[in-house]
């Protein structure tokens, strides 16, 4: 009865909604913006949702600590482009290295943010403050790489790295090449320990309803578009991911889930 005008949402939710068969029959006439945060936002759903409703799906970026908005793209921007866009004014945003030291351009680094929707500190736990703040600044957590423009990309949550025989792979990266499986409905992908690298590279996959999946059909897209230490080593097929009271795809579940099996 009342069409929205804007719509805010996870990559999750969008996703849900594009696979309702009946939200594909609503009318978009009214709807101008559209801003997704929480989780990164894959390059199909965000093409799908364009070409059903008219409307790019703008991509943001912020935590509880900062009030909560950071980065976010141009509201004029005319189609995906994978960045989170960039920082708001009065922000200030540095990528750094483990020492603390900033990060060439172009390089990985963790996100560090200092503006004034930066909070002051964790009530009551001064030692998480002191672990979270630095001279002013606020360590995100996150690993972001910044392009020649000003424009930031997120590459993933820090803790959630794996390390494989030395080498960095970035979960979200992994997702986003075997999300774009035609059968594939969700994923997420965690490290589990490996005798021979450290750790190797688990996919827990969705399938589509009604589409039949194999394992050696995903390693067989996974060998096409992913360099050999990033290709998951075992998959694993669910009925469903675990997911926060918004949509966003808990991978720390699936590791709890992982070190039970013992």
């Amino acid at each position: 009865r009342h069409p929205p005008t804007m719509i805010t949402g996870v990559n999750t939710l969008f996703k849900t909604l594009l696979n309702n068969p009946a939200f594909r029959r609503l009318d978009f006439s009214r709807l101008r913006y559209v801003i997704a945060g929480g989780m990164p936002l894959e390059k199909a759903v965000s093409d799908d949702w364009q070409a059903l409703t008219g409307n790019v799906i703008v991509e943001g970026y912020g935590l509880t600590e900062t009030s909560p908005l950071v980065c976010v793209n141009h509201m004029d921007t005319a189609t995906y482009n994978g960045t989170i866009g960039y920082p708001m004014p009065g922000t200030d945003v540095t990528l750094r290295d483990d020492n603390g030291a900033i990060v060439p351009l172009g390089e990985p680094g963790e996100m560090w943010v200092r503006g004034p929707q930066v909070m002051q500190g964790y009530w009551q736990h001064p030692d998480e403050t002191r672990r979270a703040l630095q001279d002013g600044w606020l360590k995100t957590g996150d690993i972001a790489v910044m392009r020649p423009d000003g424009a930031l990309k997120i590459v993933d949550r820090k803790k959630d790295m794996i390390l494989v025989s030395g080498f960095n792979v970035y979960p979200s990266e992994v997702e986003a090449v075997l999300a774009q499986h035609p059968a594939v409905l969700e994923v997420a992908c965690i490290g589990v320990p490996s005798e021979g690298s450290g750790e190797k590279v688990k996919a827990c996959v969705v399938a589509r309803p009604g589409k039949r999946l194999t394992i050696e059909e995903l390693q067989k897209f996974a060998t096409a578009n992913l360099t050999a230490y990033k290709r998951p080593k075992v998959y694993e097929f669910c009925d469903d991911l675990p997911k926060s009271n918004v949509g966003k795809i808990l991978r720390r579940e699936l590791v709890a889930r992982e070190k039970a099996k013992g």
